[in-house]
């Protein structure tokens, strides 16, 4: 492995392939499957408002992108992680405050907790289960992280504008450079994602799926 290389004065850092790891931020069944159980809580009219359009973007743009960041890191020699929304219970008892007044859950082992088939995990690839918006407070993955002597993390994932943004400021103040693909995450249309790539932008790279791929691979 290199020596520490850590920068006190820029985020604008390639990334060093044995110091990194890609996250994959709640791409599962619940939030970005047609018959995922997000949409089955929302009343009908915001259900027509949110699903179609925001699937229609994700299928069609985000999740390719998606899937070439997870093939070109994979090539490359980064870990591969994943975190989805799932609770550590069937009644959800163990969610945040903010998920239980939020009103939903998604239960221990359920179909909704899966990562989506088609950025399905390879072998021991790690995913973990979170149930709060930061993967940071609820899980065990800084630990994670500094065993595996990672100090770069590229984030990728859904909701750009909420458990992404929590994900990127927590990372960022645990002390790890955070690079952020831009058009590898989504939320509920252009207005909200140009919003929370702006705000967020102080915290981290930001880069598109493109000019990571070529960075990878060059």
């Amino acid at each position: 492995m290199p020596s520490v290389f850590l920068s006190t004065t820029s985020r604008d850092i390639p990334v060093v392939p044995e110091r990194a790891a890609l996250l994959f931020i709640d791409v599962q069944n619940f939030s970005c499957h047609p018959d995922g159980a997000e949409w089955a809580m929302m009343p009908p009219d915001e259900r027509a408002q949110k699903r179609d359009p925001f699937l229609a973007h994700f299928n069609a743009e985000t999740l390719p992108r998606m899937q070439r960041l997870q093939a070109a890191a994979r090539a490359a020699g980064i870990e591969v992680m994943y975190t989805t929304i799932e609770s550590l219970t069937l009644d959800g008892r163990d969610r945040s405050l903010d998920y239980k007044i939020s009103g939903f859950n998604v239960p221990k082992g359920s179909w909704d907790g899966k990562v989506l088939e088609a950025i399905a995990p390879q072998g021991d690839e790690i995913v973990l289960p979170k149930s709060s918006s930061s993967v940071f407070v609820s899980t065990h993955i800084d630990y994670i992280l500094r065993n595996l002597g990672v100090q770069q993390v590229i984030v990728s994932g859904v909701l750009t504008d909420q458990c992404v943004e929590s994900a990127i400021r927590d990372a960022c103040d645990l002390g790890y450079l955070v690079t952020q693909v831009t058009d590898a995450c989504a939320t509920f249309g252009p207005e909200r994602q140009a919003a929370s790539l702006n705000a967020i932008k102080g915290y981290c790279r930001q880069i598109t799926t493109d000019a990571l791929v070529r960075e990878l691979e060059g």
